[in-house]
């Protein structure tokens, strides 16, 4: 793709973009039933998760990221001035490989899109809804260049010996999946790969004490909780699992557990779970929960309108329950009691999500925490394509810097 310049190869993947944007384009179309069937998703959460990965490919993000991260889009085509140092280009790795996951729909695509705009050849070794496959194909049709740089193979496991072929002759390697076969994976690339990994993490909210003086607040608060929990069934990294309520203030956390009860029966029914009944693992909660209330210790809510789980105040020296679908809410007297219990229970965190004021102490319980991501609560499932995703730049592990001196 070197023939191309950067701005053209941005303008093909905003445009082929843009046409998944329609819900009626026909690949689409296609596309959400393929990923209905292989993730058992509901129709209303995949229809959410592609008008998400697809509103957020724009020229102008494209453009701003790799402007942010190597100070212009001409870098990508030829040397630039930079003030105090010498004059640099940015060259892509000959080959990148894409794992792909088993869970967040398209997790592949933001790093495949980067990975092209450094005209990186590129394989994704996709899953069985072929969601990446059908994007290439939009793609090929705007450029047959990124068609013919781009290839598509289904993943068949690090074991198949075209896997195999592959992350041994990869420059870089970007994964999505959990310590097994991160490990797995990473000892059949070239010592001197680049290895990007994405492991299994988990997010958490903080409501402060000013959130929940009046009832509208306290609703407001409690549906962005909602989405952040049932969005996905709880599976991604950034599915909220964990919400700390600040004491202290005019109204006291308890007044809150009715909003939020109220509010996951409501957002059950725009984005209900595809079964009936609750994950087993769901489910052992839920008992667990059900024995220790018996005995005077906490409280639980099981989902009246779909299979969700509220738990609160569970003994502190027990895990959080990160199961489908499940939040566990715990009353604290400030951010230093939140970053305790993280540490305690060593939860690896994608985001920290607040809904208040930005406190400096939360702010800084939130930094403290190992969180790559600071957001709003209700918007967790729904990140910027402009930040940096598990801390990691989106075109920078694609690019060598070539220096040139004046």
């Amino acid at each position: 793709m070197t023939e191309l310049g950067a701005a053209q190869i941005v303008e093909a993947i905003a445009d082929a973009a843009g046409r998944w944007r329609e819900a009626d384009f026909p690949a689409r179309v296609r596309a959400t039933r393929a990923v209905m069937e292989r993730s058992g998703y509901t129709e209303p959460v995949v229809a959410y998760a592609l008008d998400r990965l697809f509103g957020a490919i724009t020229k102008t993000a494209l453009c701003a990221t790799i402007v942010g991260e190597l100070g212009s889009l001409e870098a990508l085509d030829g040397f630039v001035a930079r003030p105090g140092r010498p004059d640099a280009r940015y060259a892509g790795l000959e080959l990148v490989t894409i794992i792909s996951s088993d869970t967040t729909i398209g997790v592949a695509i933001p790093p495949l899109v980067f990975a092209a705009c450094a005209k990186s050849n590129v394989v994704v070794k996709d899953r069985s809804d072929d969601l990446v496959a059908a994007f290439v194909e939009t793609l090929a049709a705007e450029r047959p260049e990124l068609g013919a740089a781009i290839s598509v193979e289904r993943w068949q496991g690090h074991d198949d010996p075209r896997a195999a072929e592959r992350l041994a002759s990869s420059d870089a390697v970007v994964v999505f999946g959990g310590p097994a076969a991160l490990r797995a994976i990473r000892k059949r690339c070239r010592a001197d790969a680049r290895f990007v990994a994405f492991g299994h993490r988990t997010s958490v909210g903080y409501i402060a004490r000013e959130s929940l003086n009046d009832a509208g607040a306290r609703r407001a608060c409690a549906a962005a909780a909602a989405r952040d929990v049932l969005l996905y069934d709880g599976e991604g990294c950034l599915s909220l699992h964990v919400l700390f309520l600040e004491r202290g203030g005019p109204s006291e956390p308890s007044t809150y557990s009715r909003s939020l009860i109220d509010a996951l029966d409501a957002e059950a029914l725009s984005f209900p779970s595809a079964s009936e009944q609750p994950a087993p693992a769901t489910a052992a909660v839920r008992d667990a929960a059900r024995f220790r209330q018996a005995q005077g210790i906490g409280d639980l809510y099981p989902g009246f309108t779909g299979p969700h789980l509220l738990v609160f105040d569970q003994p502190r020296e027990l895990p959080p329950p990160l199961s489908p679908r499940t939040l566990a809410v715990y009353e604290v007297d400030g951010p230093a009691d939140a970053l305790a219990f993280v540490r305690r229970h060593a939860l690896p965190l994608e985001a920290f999500a607040l809904c208040g004021a930005d406190r400096p102490d939360v702010l800084a319980a939130a930094v403290a925490s190992g969180a790559t991501r600071i957001a709003r609560l209700g918007t967790l499932q729904a990140p910027v394509l402009t930040g940096e995703h598990g801390g990691v730049g989106r075109i920078l592990p694609f690019v060598r810097a070539i220096s040139k001196d004046r």
